[in-house]
């Protein structure tokens, strides 16, 4: 099972990063964290337009069959300043993201 956990986390770290020129000067303006035996969320907003929020549950806990099922999604402004944000799903399936263009802001 910790198995499954870290490799969706490596896979969810790898797909929120968006380049920045300054990272020193990005503020963290929100972060919210929850943990609990059958799952887990968290979510956070930064003052260059950076956010993520993802939720992890854990499906048949007791069974063989026990499996991790995350939702979120993330958003970014890119450098041409388009903001880009991504949703997902990630489980037994595999990732499932679906991505939107936003307005420049």
């Amino acid at each position: 099972m910790l198995k499954y956990v870290t490799v969706l986390c490596v896979v969810a770290a790898l797909c929120s990063g968006a380049p920045q020129q300054n990272p020193q000067d990005v503020q963290i303006l929100r972060y919210d964290s929850n943990v609990e035996p059958d799952g887990y969320s968290f979510a956070y907003e930064t003052s260059d337009g950076t956010s993520r929020q993802e939720e992890g549950k854990l499906d048949n806990p007791q069974s063989e069959n026990a499996a991790l099922t995350v939702t979120g999604q993330y958003a970014y402004v890119a450098p041409d300043g388009k903001h880009y944000t991504v949703t997902f799903t990630a489980g037994p399936n595999g990732f499932q993201p679906k991505t939107s263009l936003g307005q420049r802001k």
